[in-house]
């Protein structure tokens, strides 16, 4: 029997971009047509710097990265900063379900489900590129997502709240706004594209709402003020604003939840 664990890690460490996209569909099959043939026993686990991954992209602050314009090329880089957000998705995915061994067998299965819709993503990210005569990796980027992974090791709760909460839902916000500049462009193949991310991305919220939820029910804990101490301690900020209501509210945010983040946000449009 395959040890879900020892899996997800040597995926989650896997240098290749490709490889790394085989290794997430085969576990993925495994969970969906042979579950009852995985191991579930607890393996040690490790501290991850850094995860698996191409040594291009060269990784930058985020302030050193060129500001992107309307240029043609400036569009480009955009798409590229679009598909570097997707494979350190994989990466958070595959982590989630590797770290967080005390969570029931669903959470794993969720992430593992999670992991393989983000890999398609890349994919079709990257093959775009590639039409238009680019590769992943030929633009500079940042570690900023995976560095808020890497800040809530410590706890499944703060995890759920601060990355598929956050960071993922940041891009329910934005992505609605770039489909339709990339619908009335040269790049109009970019709006299928990101409708299919949008599409997926609302179950991704909707699984972290769930598990943060059902942890904070498991400690008797208010969801609201929780999120709200975990939000002050990680980003020591206001989440920025606008929201996309409706797509918050299809990924799981309760109509009280999006209430509390109108009333504490920063509005980037003032």
């Amino acid at each position: 029997m395959d040890n879900i664990y020892e899996l997800l890690f040597d995926a989650l460490m896997e240098k290749s971009a490709d490889e790394k996209m085989v290794k997430v569909s085969h576990i993925y099959n495994l969970c969906i047509q042979n579950p009852n043939n995985l191991c579930f026993d607890k393996t040690p686990i490790e501290q991850v710097e850094i995860p698996g991954r191409p040594i291009k992209p060269s990784l930058v602050r985020f302030e050193d990265i060129p500001k992107r314009d309307k240029s043609e090329n400036g569009i480009i880089a955009t798409i590229h900063a679009i598909c570097h957000i997707e494979f350190n998705a994989i990466n958070l995915a595959l982590d989630a379900g590797y770290r967080f061994q005390d969570m029931p067998k669903q959470f794993i299965f969720d992430w593992v489900k999670v992991a393989f819709e983000e890999a398609k993503h890349f994919k079709l990210l990257r093959d775009y590129l590639q039409e238009l005569g680019f590769n992943y990796g030929d633009f500079k980027a940042h570690n900023g997502l995976w560095k808020m992974t890497k800040d809530t090791d410590y706890s499944t709760l703060s995890r759920m709240a601060l990355v598929p909460r956050v960071l993922e839902a940041k891009g329910l916000d934005a992505t609605p706004g770039m489909i339709k500049r990339f619908k009335n462009s040269k790049f109009s193949k970019m709006a299928d594209i990101l409708q299919i991310i949008y599409i997926d991305e609302i179950g991704h919220v909707k699984i972290g709402n769930y598990w943060y939820k059902y942890l904070c029910n498991l400690d008797n804990l208010d969801y609201i003020q929780t999120f709200d101490d975990l939000i002050k301690k990680h980003l020591g900020q206001k989440l920025r604003g606008p929201f996309n209501i409706d797509g918050r509210l299809k990924a799981g945010f309760t109509q009280e939840e999006i209430y509390f983040l109108e009333i504490k946000t920063v509005n980037v449009n003032n």
